[in-house]
């Protein structure tokens, strides 16, 4: 419990909405400013060999600020834990989007491409290669607009634009023949690769190379074949060919990709790569097309130039709203926001700015008693357990989790940012963070949660974030630092993926603490349970759930959902599938001979609106994207519905 108190003083903690193997993610609401993040809580002991792989993340999410990036809000380390605070993105995984529409119209396409070719220009143009571009790796948010994640292989080449790589990584059905031919390669062309195979994915449905034998896969890959549907057009196949070239230099480049003729059909102007944030752009700044194609050459050839934080204009109004909450003149509160440190204070400005956005007002509350704090927090309950529900996801209890030990964390603390030079970093990665001191002597103050309405459209699940770390020594000037440590995101949907050299190596060593890990999570949700009515799944006695119709709801033919339950439940084992029933909901996964989980989902039978119709909610929660859809699917076309 300890681990959380640090985390409990910003945000209050509602139902896990992700798990994996070494995290969880959880839906959180941030009490200063009302607003809906993605905690992603992650076990160091547990994650053994992959914790290098969080410096990179970290550098990579501290440096790309996009439109069509997922933002890093927050970042706190622990002894035994690392949080992430993300953006919440409730659209879910474009790959469930995909396969619930079964493939996207070649109008739907471009509308989503463009938004990834932006994403990736605009990743390149700051020096970094992406390296495991996948559907899975790209979520949308309230809004239906995609996010890319997960930056835990990406890499930041030293040099100019001509750095070769070496490490072979990322998901075998997407990596280049380049890269899985373990030769040197640029990151660029690499990604060129994996856009196209999405771009094949996304108006066709499934893999152009694929193959359940890792050889057969790898010599389809190195051939480049692929079969050619008869509902593409002649432009999308020419593009495709010209994205899936084996030979990297007749690849097309990024560069030719803001402006080819198939993505400016139906549009009058390239691509816009770069950034639109409020915190990156000044108020006057505007590229025209043409310049934006110029811009992108120049930043291309400099890796290194990518965005100084020292440089980028803070929004006036925020900055106001801050400086009046913490009593600090403006000077100070923009000196303070400029160390872009990602601690409580980067949070609240860019938490702030995201509801600037959104036309809500900017605006921190502060109240006077209790009963408001709760009063106010009942209505972001209300919304939070309305999207959920309406979603086709958990419509688990959304009380805030230990919200008692919360708030009396908060009484009697005064978050005053006090004024102090500037600290000296010692390495690349070290960011200062200012002391928050008590102060008696003030007024005792509590915060008010304020509403938060989004308009959220009826899109998929919630997905696995990412995560980073930090280490806090105090210096002689009072000041915590923060250090960026070197952590790996959980890998939430591997396809033969990871780092393919190490393709043999077990992670056994990751295992070490699991058991501590898994007592420790074990020992929150008893009590998260204690303290937190649960109105989660449907039990024989209340009858399955009702749901909204969503994508991830599969209808049937039967009207009697115990008819239905019993059904899957003879069909599991003959799939190979182990299950544990929770109501109307089955915990489902797969093993592998060695006894290794493979795959982990639910299947819930739920009620549709229709008082008539029973459906099957389908949940992924861990293992390959595309053998999820393959099981899932033999499964339900076993049952007699």
């Amino acid at each position: 419990m300890k681990d959380y108190d640090e985390l409990l003083k910003y945000y209050e903690l509602y139902e896990t909405v992700g798990t994996g193997g070494f995290a969880k993610v959880k839906l959180a609401f941030h009490i200063l400013t009302g607003e809906l993040v993605a905690i992603k809580i992650m076990d160091k002991n547990a994650l053994g060999s992959d914790l290098p792989r969080v410096k990179t993340e970290i550098d990579a999410l501290k440096n790309l600020r996009h439109q069509h990036i997922c933002q890093l809000y927050h970042v706190i380390e622990t002894a035994n834990k690392i949080f992430m605070v993300l953006e919440y993105c409730p659209g879910g995984e474009l790959f469930d989007y995909i396969i619930s529409q079964d493939r996207l119209s070649e109008e739907e396409t471009r509308v989503v491409f463009r938004q990834i070719v932006s994403a990736v220009a605009y990743v390149h143009s700051q020096g970094f290669a992406h390296r495991d571009l996948k559907p899975e790796n790209l979520l949308f948010d309230e809004d239906h607009k995609l996010k890319l994640i997960d930056f835990g292989l990406c890499a930041k080449p030293k040099g100019n634009k001509d750095y070769h790589l070496q490490t072979c990584c990322g998901s075998l059905a997407y990596a280049a023949p380049e890269l899985i031919q373990g030769k040197s390669y640029l990151g660029s062309e690499a990604d060129v690769w994996s856009m196209g195979i999405l771009l094949y994915v996304l108006m066709c449905g499934f893999l152009p190379f694929d193959d359940d034998n890792v050889m057969a896969l790898y010599k389809k890959i190195m051939r480049g074949k692929y079969e050619v549907p008869k509902w593409l057009s002649p432009s999308s196949i020419l593009l495709l060919q010209q994205m899936l070239q084996v030979d990297p230099k007749k690849r097309i480049s990024v560069k030719n990709l803001l402006n080819h003729p198939w993505i400016m059909q139906d549009y009058n102007c390239p691509v816009e790569w770069q950034s639109k944030t409020p915190s990156s752009l000044t108020e006057d700044t505007w590229i025209s097309p043409a310049s934006a194609l110029f811009c992108y050459d120049v930043l291309i050839g400099d890796p290194q130039g990518s965005t100084d934080h020292t440089l980028i204009h803070l929004d006036e109004d925020c900055v106001t709203e801050l400086s009046v909450y913490h009593r600090n003149n403006r000077q100070t509160m923009e000196d303070l926001i400029s160390l872009w440190q990602y601690d409580h204070l980067t949070a609240t400005y860019l938490l702030l700015l995201a509801k600037k956005a959104r036309g809500k007002p900017v605006r921190l509350r502060l109240l006077s008693s209790c009963g408001q704090a709760n009063s106010t927090a009942v209505t972001n309950i209300k919304f939070a357990k309305h999207w959920t529900e309406s979603n086709g996801l958990e419509s688990k209890s959304l009380t805030p989790v230990l919200r008692t030990a919360s708030v009396n964390k908060l009484k009697n603390k005064e978050n005053v940012y006090t004024p102090k030079s500037a600290v000296k970093n010692d390495e690349c990665f070290s960011f200062p963070e200012p002391k928050t001191p008590v102060n008696k002597n003030q007024h005792k103050r509590e915060i008010l949660t304020t509403p938060n309405h989004y308009s959220t459209p009826s899109k998929a699940r919630n997905q696995c974030l990412k995560e980073t770390p930090v280490k806090m020594p105090v210096n002689s000037a009072g000041t915590e630092k923060l250090i960026t440590g070197v952590i790996s995101p959980e890998r939430r949907c591997r396809s033969v993926e990871l780092n393919l050299n190490q393709v043999h190596v077990e992670d056994t060593p990751k295992r070490k603490g699991t058991k501590v890990f898994g007592s420790l999570e074990k020992g929150l949700d008893k009590v998260i349970t204690v303290l937190t009515r649960s109105k989660r799944k449907g039990s024989a006695k209340d009858g399955p759930r009702r749901l909204k119709p969503h994508y991830n709801v599969t209808t049937t033919r039967l009207v009697n959902p115990d008819q239905l339950l019993n059904e899957i439940m003879s069909i599991l084992p003959k799939k190979h599938v182990d299950f544990v029933q929770k109501g109307y909901t089955l915990k489902c996964q797969t093993q592998s001979d060695f006894g290794k989980v493979t795959m982990q989902f639910e299947l819930e039978v739920c009620q549709l609106q229709k008082p008539d119709v029973v459906g099957i909610r389908r949940q992924r929660l861990k293992g390959d994207a595309w053998v999820y859809k393959r099981l899932v699917e033999d499964i339900l076309s076993s049952c007699k519905v």
